[in-house]
């Protein structure tokens, strides 16, 4: 059997890319609080996954819920949709006729972004699912719920090679234990961990650094 103790949360992807802080607060230090953005976000979720069955229309199955993990990246979780559309290059699925070509779906509450934190984890499902189903999954998509539309997103050399660069730091901090320092950025004040990460206080002077510089400005 798999051990899947030292495996990371494929979720844990969108965290780390965002805010390497919020990921280690989050998944070393177990540290949590809800504001109106991630509850809207859990909800959403909640309504994909109420059902984890299957449905089949015309030439696209789709199934909700499906766990998935990467054994070369270690690292699990769970889709919020793949679409399993019939194609050539495709695979055999048992019970289903014919050869069927994974496409992974993530929905998101908000809008697209200009970072590829949402990408990166929509691509660690593509690898998961390459992994599993012996496969090449060449693009997914992020479904967001601000605009009710979908972003195709291409899995090319240049994503997957973040993808792997993320999920080796991610490996290294947990390991260590390590929480990174606080890198202020914009998005601070929108996180629901401001309370815990205070990142006004954390990015001031310390307090050494404060008596080495007036011990300095007092010396002739």
């Amino acid at each position: 059997m798999t051990d899947y103790e030292n495996y990371l949360l494929l979720s844990g992807i969108q965290h780390y890319s965002y805010c390497p802080r919020q990921w280690a607060l989050i998944h070393i230090e177990q540290q949590w609080l809800e504001n109106a953005l991630t509850a809207s976000g859990r909800i959403m979720h909640e309504r994909v996954h109420t059902d984890t069955g299957h449905e089949l229309r015309g030439d696209v199955l789709t199934v909700r819920g499906l766990r998935v993990a990467s054994h070369s990246l270690k690292i699990s979780g769970v889709c919020d949709v793949v679409e399993f559309h019939q194609h050539e290059d495709g695979v055999e699925l048992r019970g289903f006729r014919g050869l069927w070509l994974p496409f992974p779906v993530e929905y998101k509450r908000g809008a697209p972004k200009a970072n590829n934190a949402d990408r990166l984890q929509l691509c660690a499902q593509a690898v998961c699912l390459e992994e599993m189903l012996l496969c090449t999954i060449n693009e997914g998509a992020l479904f967001y719920g601000k605009t009710r539309r979908r972003e195709t997103v291409i899995f090319d050399e240049c994503l997957r090679n973040s993808l792997y660069t993320a999920v080796d730091r991610m490996h290294d901090l947990f390991k260590r234990g390590h929480t990174p320092k606080v890198k202020k950025h914009k998005g601070c004040n929108a996180c629901s961990l401001n309370l815990i990460c205070l990142p006004a206080l954390s990015s001031q002077e310390t307090s050494e650094n404060y008596v080495h510089r007036h011990l300095t400005e007092d010396m002739p």
